[in-house]
């Protein structure tokens, strides 16, 4: 479904990602791997198009989004769930939601009340709080939202940057109870994360980028054997230096 080939992309003249190849096949999950600062948020920034990309191909189904715009990627099917869910405090859960919808086409095959309702039946507390501003809710109802304005699109595929970061165990098995009903559907995901024990239980295969560059692809199944599991960033990056 997604296919990125030699993909390079970075901010002013720092290059951050550097000739990445990845590829994610219709209703997998995988997970992008790596500690602070390996540029898994900077590629998923280069796939939406809201970092400049300096060479590479990003492909949907065959088609080439490399030079698209980051609107018409989002039409194309593929929405972003932000790490840190920069949400509009000031705004309602609702107009919070609304605003992932400014390009739901007539390809999602569904009207805007009827994404509204999709969100609220997968996250009932926001229905209960459509009203209340986004700036007033805990921060797992504030990522309920980040994930639902992701899904107002109707996307095929959703890219996820760090969704557990600082929620409590019960919120994100909550999180996670939704985002597994999201993939037995066939929803697409692909999912920055840098926590081993909930990657690797999640995905079925993982990346790991190491200083911009992908140094390790695996079946999470395998890497969960690895001998090295707890050292296994600072020995990629060892090999790598």
């Amino acid at each position: 479904m997604l296919r990125l080939e030699g993909v390079r992309a970075g901010y002013g003249t720092a290059e951050v990602i550097r000739g990445v190849e990845l590829s994610v096949e219709a209703g997998e999950t995988v997970a992008l791997l790596g500690p602070n600062g390996a540029g898994k948020s900077t590629l998923l920034a280069a796939i939406t198009g809201t970092v400049p990309r300096r060479s590479g191909t990003i492909l949907l189904d065959g088609t080439d989004l490399s030079r698209a715009p980051s609107h018409d990627i989002v039409a194309a099917g593929i929405a972003l769930v932000p790490e840190g869910r920069l949400m509009f405090a000031p705004m309602t859960v609702e107009d919070n939601l609304r605003l992932g919808a400014v390009r739901l086409s007539a390809r999602a095959g569904s009207s805007l009340v009827e994404r509204y309702e999709y969100v609220y039946t997968l996250f009932p507390r926001l229905r209960e709080r459509r009203a209340q501003f986004a700036g007033t809710l805990s921060g797992g109802e504030q990522q309920m939202v980040a994930i639902g304005r992701a899904l107002m699109s109707a996307p095929r595929m959703l890219l996820l940057d760090e969704p557990f970061l600082g929620l409590a165990p019960k919120i994100v098995a909550e999180i996670r109870e939704s985002l597994d009903m999201l993939r037995n559907s066939g929803l697409t995901l692909l999912i920055v994360e840098q926590k081993l024990d909930i990657a690797l239980a999640f995905a079925s295969r993982a990346y790991v980028m190491i200083k911009g560059r992908v140094e390790l692809h695996e079946t999470t199944q395998a890497l969960s054997h690895r001998a090295d599991l707890t050292t296994l960033y600072f020995d990629l990056a060892a090999v790598q230096a």
